[in-house]
């Protein structure tokens, strides 16, 4: 019996297929990118009295979908902050930005304004809601002093004296008319140079999201290079608490399964929003979470794996098959 030379064309061919299929699983499974907002603020001059006003502008990064703002908070809460509230609607990244108006006395040397918002992106077998914690911003009391209209001065009317009635004599002469004085106007003040003032960097914050799907509810963490280690405790409204600690530069998540009803607190430090977070059931579930047959959801990458898997057994097959017809015997 005579085996030919064994041919490495359909050992590839299978382990193509195997890669395409883990490689498509991969891309369809890859995390949402990071959603931000950007505060500014200026404040231009000073008044006469001392007092003076911050434009402070929120800015969304996200271009297919508006943002809600879910925290304001000010150095200067005293101090009313029209325009940017919680509630508010944070405009598509080409639609404009979110501005407010905030006026402070003259004792206050400096202020930041820390906001946060959300946005949330519903699909069909899941709902993503992306918290991201707080953008803050510094501004401070500038030296210039606000220019004051100035209204132009009345002219002076010429007075003109009267003339004195002549006398029974020829040669009486008549009198002169006043000359009107000019009038004088008031010198402007010179405007002081500004000194340049330096604003801090703002803090880095992590970002949190909530993933709604058919069978779980998971709270996850992005902390941002740069920041300190962040560890947060998610509190189920049934069962036991589970804890996520998360280093700068890295991402984590914790699940709990989902059912009517299940809500999940957020604490600890560099926590901002501790607002418990429900699940809530995506289109699509056939049943609730907790028993039955449950639907698919999320990206399916188990069933593209498992096409791939499907793959490499037919090319292992085929590949067993055509070798066993190759043979020859001879006598």
């Amino acid at each position: 019996m005579i085996h030919p030379k064994l041919s490495l064309r359909r050992p590839l061919a299978v382990a193509g297929a195997a890669l395409m299929g883990l490689a498509a699983a991969t891309a369809i499974a890859a995390p949402a990118s990071a959603h931000q907002t950007a505060v500014t603020g200026s404040a231009p001059c000073v008044t006469a009295s001392g007092d003076w006003q911050v434009n402070w502008s929120v800015a969304n990064s996200e271009a297919d979908i508006t943002g809600t703002v879910v925290k304001v908070r000010s150095t200067t809460p005293n101090q009313p902050l029209t325009g940017i509230t919680v509630n508010a609607v944070l405009p598509k990244k080409n639609d404009g930005t979110l501005t407010g108006v905030q006026t402070l006395t003259k004792n206050q040397q400096r202020t930041k304004l820390t906001v946060g918002a959300r946005w949330v992106r519903e699909g069909r077998h899941q709902n993503q809601i992306i918290n991201h914690e707080a953008e803050s911003a510094w501004v401070n009391k500038p030296t210039k002093v606000c220019a004051t209209p100035t209204s132009p001065s009345p002219s002076v009317s010429p007075s003109v004296s009267p003339s004195t009635s002549a006398s029974p004599t020829p040669s009486a002469t008549p009198s002169t008319p006043a000359t009107p004085s000019p009038s004088v106007s008031p010198s402007t003040p010179a405007t002081p140079t500004p000194s340049a003032s330096t604003t801090p960097p703002a803090p880095v914050t992590p970002e949190t999201s909530v993933q709604s799907t058919c069978d779980e509810l998971t709270y996850a963490v992005t902390n941002p290079e740069g920041g300190k280690t962040v560890t947060v405790t998610v509190t189920p409204s049934k069962g036991e608490a589970k804890t996520l600690t998360v280093e700068p530069g890295k991402s984590g998540s914790v699940s709990f399964p989902a059912e009517e009803g299940l809500t999940v607190t957020p604490s600890g430090e560099g926590v901002a929003d501790t607002t418990p977070v429900a699940w809530e059931k995506p289109e699509g579930c056939d049943s609730g979470a907790g028993g039955g047959d449950l639907p698919l959801t999320g990206a399916a990458a188990g069933g593209i794996a498992a096409g791939a898997l499907v793959l490499l057994a037919i090319g292992v097959t085929l590949f067993l098959v055509a070798r066993r017809r190759r043979l020859t015997f001879t006598a």
